[in-house]
């Protein structure tokens, strides 16, 4: 599913009104009316009281028509208008108007009026602001949103949560805390940022019509990885293929206390499917390793707690590297002149990032040939801090640009950058937050690699079928109780759920996203 900027959503706007010859007033009316009809199909016959928020925008607008059709379908239904400037849309104005035509007078809102009464088991639709919010909110309306975030009734926002800026970073206290979300024909970029993503728990894409071919043609400014986004990068299997049609990945890393690390990233490489998989790790890992995965080959370091030496006489289609591997100075020393030997594609975690965070001279070696896969933190290192997501994904895309390479950030929603592309990832929750996670990760995009899959295909799908594993393995156990091997566990169940196309993704108690 394309994620369009806000110059992309309002062009598709004014394509088409355009190309389906209709004025901006209907398509606001075929809006709040796909927006009504989901929301009658939850309340059903329900008698909740409804208050409706407009704002005197396009947002307000919305709004109004949504309470026109509640109100028209017996509901009971309150509706505020915030007056929050003398300029008012002329769609607002014709809907205004509608809603007086049925003998229904709005209250109108402004810094002299009392704050309205919502009782806790009522229903707010937010229709405030919409996504051309860009200034910081008066006292008077930062008060009535916090009114609305503490009446503890739920709260459902039309296309944005109020106060929450499409492109920059939102002032705490200042916007709506919406537990679900009606965004207009594509999810929005924010729905999926640590720090504006709080604003909504849960969203879903209605469809209003929009230009099919303008959207087919435009490039997104990301693509939200769904089902079907990854079944389209997924290879099914030739029937009389062989384990050396499938690759051989080398998983390098370990060190004394640190082998489960390795031996999780190696066990996922398995997983996903590589023909061959070596382990390359110090000798204190050969015995457990040996022992504890079976279909592994291992090779040993000469030195018995750490690598100081990455020597191998295999010759592997792709080289896992970092989970586990400490930051020994001879480790550093081994993993340096590796780097400057190496033509294989690698995928970079852990202490691999560390070391290229502290050495950004071996950047150059990997230009073409890597993808890394920071936490925050390690990201941090990489390319420096930020004042907010939005620097964060600006220096993640001049960081890929510069070196090259497959850049993402683990987290709530994986984000994936290749120069201007970005992936956000669907699947995924909290239970993943765990130790050995990350290491799963670097072994299941490596397996891929090893298949033959583009180092892009294979990180997107990776994540994926990355967290899907996660959603299932915790429907077993519990967010709680999940660990990094059950996800491991779980990947073959995610990629069976991948392939089974005619029926629903499974998803759990967390998910955040409902396919329209």
């Amino acid at each position: 599913m394309k994620i369009f900027s806000l110059n992309q959503i309002r062009q598709a706007d004014e394509f088409t009104i355009d190309r389906q010859n209709i004025s901006s007033e209907l398509l606001m009316e075929r809006a709040g009316k796909v927006a009504f009809e989901w929301i009658q199909s939850q309340l059903g016959d329900s008698k909740v009281g409804i208050h409706v928020f407009c704002g005197v925008g396009n947002n307000g607008g919305d709004g109004l028509v949504i309470a026109r059709y509640l109100l028209q379908s017996g509901y009971s239904v309150n509706i505020h208008v915030v007056n929050f400037s003398d300029q008012r849309s002329e769609d607002f104005l014709t809907n205004f108007d509608r809603i007086k035509e049925i003998n229904i007078w709005p209250k109108l809102l402004n810094e002299n009026s009392n704050l309205p009464e919502i009782p806790a088991n009522d229903i707010v639709i937010d229709a405030i602001f919409g996504i051309g919010f860009n200034r910081p909110n008066v006292d008077w309306i930062a008060k009535l949103i916090n009114h609305i975030n503490q009446s503890k009734s739920f709260v459902l926002s039309i296309d944005i949560p109020s106060g929450v800026y499409m492109e920059k970073a939102t002032q705490e206290g200042e916007a709506i805390y919406a537990d679900y979300t009606l965004s207009f024909q594509f999810p929005k970029l924010i729905f999926s940022l640590p720090s504006t993503g709080k604003y909504t728990r849960y969203w879903q894409v209605l469809n209003i019509g929009l230009d099919a071919e303008f959207i087919q043609n435009q490039k997104p400014l990301a693509e939200y990885v769904g089902k079907f986004e990854a079944l389209k990068r997924y290879r099914p299997r030739d029937k009389y293929s062989h384990k050396g049609t499938f690759g051989h990945a080398l998983i390098i890393g370990g060190s004394y206390g640190k082998i489960g690390a390795v031996l999780m990233c190696s066990e996922a490489s398995l997983h996903a499917g590589a023909g061959l998989v070596s382990v390359f790790a110090p000798q204190c890992g050969y015995q457990i390793i040996q022992s504890s995965l079976p279909e592994a080959m291992v090779i040993t370091d000469s030195h018995q707690k750490h690598i100081q030496h990455i020597h191998f006489d295999v010759d592997p289609s792709v080289i896992g590297i970092g989970p586990g591997m400490g930051t020994h100075p001879n480790t550093v020393a081994a993993f340096s002149t590796f780097l400057k030997q190496n033509d294989k594609p690698l995928v970079i975690d852990a202490d691999g990032l560390n070391i290229l965070a502290k050495n950004y001279e071996l950047l150059q070696f990997i230009k073409g040939k890597a993808v890394l896969t920071p936490h925050p933190k390690e990201l941090e290192r990489l390319i420096g801090p930020w004042e907010d997501d939005f620097e964060k994904l600006d220096k993640m895309k001049a960081f890929s640009k510069e070196y090259q390479v497959i850049l993402l950030v683990k987290g709530a929603h994986t984000i994936t950058v290749f120069q201007d592309q970005m992936f956000v990832n669907s699947t995924g929750n909290p239970g993943m937050a765990t130790a050995g996670s990350g290491d799963v990760l670097t072994g299941l995009i490596s397996g891929l690699i090893a298949q033959g899959y583009s180092l892009l295909a294979a990180t997107v799908l990776g994540v994926y079928i990355h967290g899907l594993a996660g959603d299932l393995a915790a429907q077993r156990s519990s967010i709680e109780a999940l660990t990094a091997t059950d996800i491991i566990d779980f990947i073959g169940d995610a990629f069976m759920d991948l392939i089974r196309v005619n029926e629903p993704k499974s998803s759990s108690s967390d998910q955040n996203h409902q396919e329209p």
